[in-house]
């Protein structure tokens, strides 16, 4: 029996432009959203004080219902916080049971129990069912009434739900995720490519391509720091300190969108020429952690990564994820592993005289990866009844790792840069 296809759901980002008093109107809710968040969380605390237990989503939805904020957006509060408290309760059964078992908790997904909100921590009215509608140039909202809204592009199949969301730069956003019927994979037969990210560049492919990396960060440094001593000369939670925040929240943003435009332009480049993209499966935030943070978070890895693996779904390519272990030490042509210091940028092996750029060698490294874990990984499927999962062309977040282990999408490496 052939599978049915599931449905693609997909989010669209559209700018809003209130007018004052629909401005005001929206961030009293979002002050309404706090207090009733900071009431839940505190009726929950008690509650499991007294008698010892968390109370019900159904409960919760009592305490909405005279919040003064619209039915849908309240009770998404209450279910929001009610399945942030089980994250916790289940986070601590699942530790409780690794060290009865003597197991290791590293790769356990750590959760935190929900803490109390003040304004600044409150930026979005989710409206999960219904309460608004969408026409071409405006945007009906409950009860705010039609809210200007700047529409740059179709959405493609049924709206699900809607965000109203506040950045710092007091901007406010419309963000919608609309289902829709899956599309036939179109057919790429482009080549297939080894990425090896990096700092000094951006990225280097197996074909010998440089990406040069554009730090944006730091072209806006020397303005962020005015704003920054700006704001510290600015007397604190005053009106000229609150106008500064913004000022600087802005430069912010024009950095992000420059990041972000930048990334989606390499990113659906590579999917459409080639069949194949395969990349280290890097623990970004264990390295941003460890060494050069501010550098790893301004080349913006995981947000590559993330946008390679949905655009390849309808671009007919498969991204695979790789063991970063050795990459770089390991020769492309020979594989012996040649340690090398950070410093040293070329990589000569004195076992079959190769002499390549460091990460020209790890790009090349990083497609035999993949490539051979794919051959590996379907005479594994064919022998054993279809237990392995191998991704066919289109399918995001293909996992692949150089001993034929399939491990988890995005970000495993240990936290260095000198391997």
């Amino acid at each position: 029996m052939r599978k049915k296809l599931r449905k693609k759901t997909r989010s669209y980002k559209f700018r809003l432009y209130p007018n004052r008093e629909q401005r005001q109107e929206m961030e009293t809710h979002l002050w309404l959203s706090k207090n009733l968040w900071n009431e839940m969380l505190d009726i929950s605390k008690r509650q499991y004080r007294d008698f010892g237990m968390f109370p019900s989503i159904g409960s919760l939805q009592i305490i909405s219902k005279n919040s003064g904020l619209h039915s849908q957006v309240a009770q998404d509060i209450g279910i929001r916080l009610n399945s942030g408290i089980w994250r916790y309760v289940n986070f601590l059964k699942k530790k409780k049971e690794t060290k009865t078992k003597n197991l290791k908790t590293d790769k356990i997904k750590r959760a935190g129990f929900p803490r109390f909100k003040n304004i600044t921590r409150v930026k979005s009215l989710h409206y999960p069912q219904s309460g608004f509608s969408l026409k071409e140039k405006k945007l009906k909202v409950s009860p705010f009434g039609e809210i200007n809204i700047k529409k740059h592009r179709e959405i493609q199949g049924k709206i699900k739900t809607l965000t109203l969301k506040k950045e710092p730069s007091n901007k406010w956003y419309a963000i919608f995720t609309a289902e829709a019927e899956p599309e036939p994979i179109a057919e790429n037969n482009g080549t297939k490519i080894g990425v090896d990210l990096g700092l000094i560049n951006f990225a280097v492919f197996s074909d010998g391509k440089t990406i040069h990396n554009p730090k944006h960060l730091k072209k806006h440094e020397e303005k962020l720091k005015k704003k920054d001593y700006k704001l510290s000369k600015k007397k604190r939670r005053s009106k000229n300190s609150k106008k500064e925040k913004r000022k600087r929240a802005v430069v912010y943003e024009k950095v992000k969108h420059i990041r972000k435009d930048f990334l989606h332009k390499l990113s659906k480049e590579l999917v459409h020429d080639h069949s194949l993209i395969a990349l280290e499966d890097l623990s970004v935030q264990d390295m941003a952690e460890e060494n050069y943070g501010k550098s790893i978070n301004d080349a913006g890895w995981s947000e590559f990564a993330n946008m390679l693996a949905y655009k390849a779904e309808s671009a007919g390519c498969r991204v695979v994820f790789v063991n970063p272990k050795n990459t770089t030490k390991e020769c492309s042509d020979c594989r012996t592993l040649i340690k090398k210091d950070l410093w040293e940028r070329q990589h000569n092996c004195p076992s079959c005289g190769l002499s390549i750029n460091r990460d020209l060698n790890a790009a090349i490294n990083i497609l035999n990866r993949a490539q051979t874990t794919s051959r590996t990984a379907i005479c594994s499927r064919n022998s054993q009844n279809d237990k392995v999962v191998l991704s066919t062309a289109g399918s995001a977040g293909s996992n692949a790792c150089g001993d034929g282990v399939m491990i988890s999408s995005l970000k495993q490496e240990a936290p260095t840069l000198t391997c």
